[in-house]
């Protein structure tokens, strides 16, 4: 997988920029809650080209600050101390090599704020890639994926990137072979939905299923590469009801996205971001366009699979 480069050592940089995507579930198969609060997922994770950027530097002490990057962020819910889980993040990683140091973290977020976009999973793998370069700690692939599955269940995928295979709570990732390349119009939301609340809704309104297991069409399909009328085949997303039901707008918007061309309409992750699949990028700025004209003011495409977090500068 090679997360981390193996090349020869360089000299420690002083600051290091990693740029880590945003996620969709393509499938999103989730089973009753277990007696540990966790509900055991069978998904489909994609990379998608929407991002944010982590600069971290050397300090004495941590500290952690974002700006936003577009109107579809909202930063009045993101902690800017050690609750951030980007400062979780480098504190997790510096444990793992008992080393004492800290970095001050800037971050640059183009991924919504309780999105269903796993921004947060997004910021914690970027800090680690960011912080293993500046220091070259030289962590390997199986530990940095380890301490991510410490930190959430998004946060292995947000290294990884790509498309893959998550089960357990998410966080057992396996790349999966994608030969497409897939356009969405994503349709952002101004008031976030917590993912906690969403599995409440899911278990109380008992949404569970005994099948949770992807049908190997899907994958075939991947393989294929196969877009269009294909994708309302491949998605799907249990999840989806339960946001419903605390926001019946957003069934209503999933029909107009619907009526403005969108060959399949999918909730990404817990919501309330909502995707449309188009057939490709002409295809998707169609539809963009459309629903702009129907007042939809908060509207981009994107396209995936796109690579997991990297490093993008360092001086």
């Amino acid at each position: 997988m090679h997360l981390m480069s193996a090349a020869v050592p360089l000299p420690d940089p002083l600051s290091v920029t990693v740029r880590a995507p945003a996620k969709i579930n393509l499938y999103l198969g989730v089973g009753r809650v277990r007696p540990d609060g966790f509900h055991p997922l069978e998904t489909l994770f994609q990379a998608v080209s929407l991002y944010d950027d982590v600069t971290v530097t050397s300090a004495d002490e941590w500290s952690v600050s974002t700006v936003a990057e577009g109107p579809q962020v909202d930063l009045s819910g993101v902690p800017d101390d050690e609750d951030n889980i980007a400062i979780r993040a480098g504190k997790a990683l510096v444990a793992h090599h008992g080393v004492d140091r800290a970095a001050a973290i800037e971050i640059a977020k183009g991924i919504p704020v309780a999105g269903g976009m796993a921004g947060g999973s997004a910021d914690a793998a970027a800090t680690m890639v960011a912080l293993d370069r500046l220091w070259n700690l030289e962590t390997s692939d199986d530990d940095l994926l380890a301490i991510a599955a410490t930190l959430g269940s998004d946060v292995p995928f947000a290294l990884v990137g790509g498309t893959a295979h998550g089960t357990g709570r998410g966080e057992v990732v396996t790349p999966v072979e994608d030969n497409g390349t897939w356009w969405w119009v994503v349709v952002f939301d101004e008031v976030g939905l917590s993912t906690a609340s969403v599995y409440a809704a899911f278990d109380l309104g008992e949404y569970a299923v005994d099948d949770i297991a992807i049908d190997p069409a899907r994958f075939q399909i991947l393989r294929r590469g196969e877009a269009g009328a294909t994708m309302a085949v491949l998605v799907r997303n249990d999840l989806e009801d339960a946001a419903f039901d605390l926001r019946q707008d957003l069934e209503r918007k999933a029909e107009a996205i619907l009526q403005c061309g969108a060959s399949a309409v999918l909730l990404s992750g817990s919501g309330p971001t909502l995707l449309g699949a188009a057939t490709d990028a002409v295809d998707a700025r169609d539809i963009a366009a459309r629903l702009a004209e129907r007042g939809f003011d908060r509207v981009t495409v994107v396209n995936g699979p796109v690579a997991g977090a990297h490093v993008v500068e360092y001086e």
